[in-house]
């Protein structure tokens, strides 16, 4: 696996956890509705990734 993808694969791995993160400060600081607003964008940055990843040539 290139270094690239590493990068990339592991850029989206923090932006998930970020937003994880965001999502339950946001909760539990009283902002219920913008936490679970922000929690929604977990799966869709990790469905984002799978999706960039699903047809890329792994043997790079």
């Amino acid at each position: 696996m290139s270094t690239r993808m590493k990068i990339a694969k592991a850029s989206i791995l923090l932006a998930a956890m970020l937003s994880f993160l965001l999502s339950v400060y946001l909760w539990f600081t009283g902002s219920e509705a913008q936490g679970i607003f922000v929690g929604i964008w977990v799966p869709s940055i990790l469905s984002f990734g799978a999706l960039i990843f699903a047809g890329g040539n792994n043997n790079e």
